[in-house]
């Protein structure tokens, strides 16, 4: 019976983290931005299907669930422009199916053309318009991972 009560704080410790975070927690802060990208105002899409899905989330809501907050972050550098979206649902996200559909099409993963990448884990889905070698994504991914486990 004693074994019971640690593996339960363990569980509940391993998920508070999930449920704690904000989209505020998952943006990269000024620091965190890769030598040489500049914020931008606005959305840098590299495909117009990801910027149509977060300006119009609400039309989607049918299918993906509601929104209960949402934000973007856009930079440009030399050599890279692009856009990551955060959203958090009332509820968990359940449109992985359609949204694989809208940014990729018949091709089911990501291509030069529509390079988005996304994750949605519980109640958060963030998508990355960016280039798939692109330094600001890998370092968006791995703090989004991390907090997200």
């Amino acid at each position: 019976m004693k074994p019971t009560i640690p593996l339960f704080i363990l569980f509940f410790l391993l998920t508070t983290n999930l449920f704690s975070q904000t989209l505020t927690d998952l943006k990269l802060k000024p620091k965190e931005i890769p030598k040489g990208y500049i914020a931008s105002d606005g959305n840098i899409c590299i495909s117009p299907q990801a910027c149509t899905f977060y300006n119009d989330i609400q039309t989607y809501s049918n299918i993906v669930g509601t929104v209960k907050s949402k934000a973007i972050q856009s930079f440009k550098s030399k050599g890279d422009k692009g856009s990551i979206m955060y959203f958090e649902f009332d509820h968990v996200f359940k449109g992985d199916r359609f949204l694989q559909g809208l940014l990729w099409g018949k091709d089911g993963q990501p291509t030069d053309e529509h390079p988005e990448e996304y994750v949605a884990k519980g109640k958060f889905l963030v998508i990355w318009s960016l280039k798939a070698e692109s330094p600001l994504k890998e370092k968006s991914e791995t703090k989004v991972e991390t907090l997200l486990q």
